[in-house]
């Protein structure tokens, strides 16, 4: 009986791949009544030209492929290709102009309820949102451009967009001119790796409520507000560049309510503030350059239990600042240029302890107009009296172990 159970099963799947066909669609014809008309398992070929359709529904497992990158233009309509089945993939189209609207979330590729999808190799320009997955798992987002013209939050949507999902792949994808390049949100377990997001109007990345995703080797440049982390657990964020993300309420990366974290060799460069982070616990910061921005890191006195450890400071205007007068966190082996001690024992740390956090930062925080006073001989004054007697800076925010040289 099990050699006939298994002979049934072969022959099931050889009927299958028998059955399997490409079907050829050429300018002049209908992408939407050639995919409604197909089978699992059908490869759709899209010749290279002009296509006018949206809400073009994809409800079966099959492969969506453009030769010569066809364009779909959506007519501003709505949805141009919405995938409702597993192991679908999408690959080679220009997508361009989906609808808009202030009640649906339009977007160039919706992919819903959806396991086992490749979305790949696609141009996405002038849509509300780019790729949009909903409820999906397993699913592979690659090689992609999504170019829009965003002029404010309200009226733009997102570049690629995930709610509600597990074990996404999120790979060398590029992204400008949307509210925000990537957003995550109640998303687990995923990875975003080799991105570059840039100008976009308020972040490069944002992700709310995504526990245990790890961010690696993206390049986040020129955004509204740079990269926002909130009210997640257990990130991994390793060899990122955040660069010139500048303005009044600007940040290279913002952490709130963050806990049991990791990030590790990343560089924060030009930008307002380097890292700003608010309620944060169990956070290490390691391995880091902090370069040429206005503030280093902001550190707010509700965080506690972080290390800050083996990281290198230079060019910031002010390398730390806290609004509070206690520390609870751990800061060691740090390079700092403005370090002015010396290492008698050669052993490649200071003998003496640096306070990186200056009086007249704390002054600039609540008093911005007084920066103008910023390279005058008083200030000098103030900070060196200042660490002499702590009084306004926190006494216990000191590292003791920095670094002589620049850390590898």
């Amino acid at each position: 009986m099990k050699r006939i159970y298994y002979i049934l099963i072969i022959l099931a799947i050889a009927n299958i791949n028998i059955c399997s066909k490409d079907i050829i669609v050429r300018p002049g014809g209908s992408i939407k009544s050639v995919v409604e008309s197909s089978e699992a398992g059908d490869r759709v070929i899209v010749k290279e030209g002009f296509y006018k359709e949206y809400e073009i529904v994809i409800n079966k497992s099959i492969e969506l492929i453009g030769e010569g990158n066809p364009t779909i233009d959506g007519i501003s309509k709505g949805e141009i290709i919405v995938i409702r089945a597993d192991s679908v993939t999408v690959k080679g189209f220009y997508v361009n102009n989906s609808g808009f609207s202030g009640m649906r979330d339009y977007a160039a590729i919706r992919v819903e309820n959806s396991r086992y999808c490749t979305i790949s190799a696609n141009k996405l320009v002038n849509n509300y949102f780019g790729i949009y997955l909903a409820g999906c798992n397993d699913c592979t987002v690659i090689y992609n451009e999504a170019m829009s013209n965003a002029i404010s939050e309200s009226s733009s949507g997102n570049g690629i967009h995930l709610w509600k999902c597990s074990n996404i792949s999120i790979l060398n994808n590029t992204i400008t001119g949307h509210r925000d390049g990537i957003y995550f949100e109640f998303v687990t377990s995923s990875l975003v790796q080799n991105n570059s997001t840039f100008r976009n109007i308020r972040y490069g990345l944002h992700f709310m409520f995504s526990n245990g995703c790890d961010y690696e080797n993206n390049v986040f440049t020129e955004n509204g507000a740079g990269v926002a982390v909130m009210y997640t657990k257990n990130v991994k964020m390793i060899n990122n560049r955040f660069e010139n993300n500048w303005g009044a309420n600007s940040y290279g990366l913002l952490l709130k309510d963050i806990s049991d974290s990791f990030i590790y060799r990343n560089t924060f460069a030009g930008n307002t503030a380097g890292v700003y982070s608010e309620g944060v616990t169990r956070l290490n910061i390691v391995n880091n350059n902090f370069t040429a921005n206005g503030y280093a890191l902001k550190i707010l006195g509700n965080c506690t239990d972080d290390t800050i450890k083996n990281n290198n400071f230079a060019g910031n205007t002010f390398d730390v600042t806290t609004n509070s007068s206690r520390n609870s966190n751990f800061f060691a082996g740090n390079y700092w240029d403005k370090y002015k001690g010396y290492d008698l024992d050669k052993d490649g740390t200071g003998d003496v302890s640096y306070r990186p956090v200056n009086l007249f930062s704390k002054i600039v925080e609540e008093t911005p107009e007084s920066v103008f006073l910023l390279r005058s001989f008083i200030v000098d004054l103030l900070d060196a009296a200042e660490k002499v007697v702590p009084v306004f800076i926190p006494e216990t925010l000191i590292d003791d172990e920095p670094s002589m040289e620049r850390v590898d």
